[in-house]
């Protein structure tokens, strides 16, 4: 009898827990859309979307250069981060000796809770001189803001991919050995193969910290609402626009900064929507 009052207890218990996620998600989006579909309206929706000026001052809204600006810094962190990531979890899983995998693996877990200024300080003191030194100019922008944005999504992709590596029951593996592949065979063709469900999703939580970041970014991208010309222009992004400028904005000014976080919601849905399609796709298939 108490081990059912016990249960009955807990399910509220995470009924009210999943409930309250639930509930404050839906506050938020409903926040958003409040406050930043009005200033869409006002400004113009493509205007808004496809302008590429944006002076508050003047009255002028376009976030596209920042659009851009978000995309570029996004693929050049997973052009950077993702494999690097993957190599990383597949050493960790089948390639490390034990003593050396008691070192890695805590160090790889102190890299995810670093605070993202001290990521933001190290790439302004360190990877910016060093893109001076080679590139010149002022070293900011969005090969720099791709290269610090990579190494802070590395902690994600390589904990969910080793993790999802270590679930594929392990006769896959002696059944590839026993048909005579290597083990670097039996690994990059069978295991990741089997575990590709993880590793996307890995992949993915990547790519939404990339999305996400600010303070990192602010310290070494330039900050330049411009639309970049290489890859070693200044830009700003989604995120940083709206760090930047909320604390003194006002009226249509701050109602298109919520816009923007509008569109930087979209943005995040979109991924998170592809992954779920290439998923059931893959289930099916």
């Amino acid at each position: 009898m108490k081990i059912k009052i016990r249960e009955t207890g807990m399910r509220f218990v995470f009924l009210f827990s999943a409930c309250v996620s639930i509930i404050a998600v839906a506050f938020i989006i409903a926040f958003l859309l409040y406050n930043g579909i009005p200033a869409m309206s006002e400004i113009g929706f493509f205007k808004f979307l496809f302008g590429m000026t944006w002076k508050p001052s003047a009255g002028l809204y376009g976030i596209f250069p920042m659009i851009v600006g978000s995309i570029c810094v996004t693929a050049g962190a997973i052009v950077f981060g993702v494999p690097l990531g993957l190599g990383c979890a597949a050493f960790l899983a089948f390639f490390c000796p034990a003593k050396l995998h008691r070192v890695l693996k805590p160090a790889v877990e102190l890299l995810a809770g670093i605070p993202s200024i001290v990521y933001g300080f190290f790439g302004l003191m360190v990877i910016v001189p060093v893109m001076q030194t080679f590139f010149g100019g002022s070293g900011k922008g969005i090969l720099t803001s791709s290269l610090l944005l990579g190494f802070m999504i590395l902690p994600t992709v390589i904990n969910v991919t080793e993790s999802s590596l270590r679930a594929v029951p392990n006769h896959y593996y002696e059944g590839s050995l026993a048909l005579g592949a290597t083990h670097e065979r039996s690994v990059f063709r069978v295991i990741f193969p089997a575990a590709k469900s993880g590793v996307f999703a890995g992949i993915i939580l990547g790519i939404g910290r990339a999305v996400g970041e600010t303070m990192a970014v602010v310290m070494v991208a330039g900050n330049q609402a411009i639309m970049p010309e290489s890859v070693t222009s200044g830009i700003r992004t989604l995120t940083t626009n709206i760090i930047l400028e909320m604390g003194y904005a006002a009226e249509l000014h701050r109602e298109a900064l919520i816009a923007t976080g509008v569109v930087l919601f979209v943005f995040i849905l979109i991924i998170n929507l592809s992954f779920s399609a290439l998923k059931r796709k893959e289930e099916r298939s």
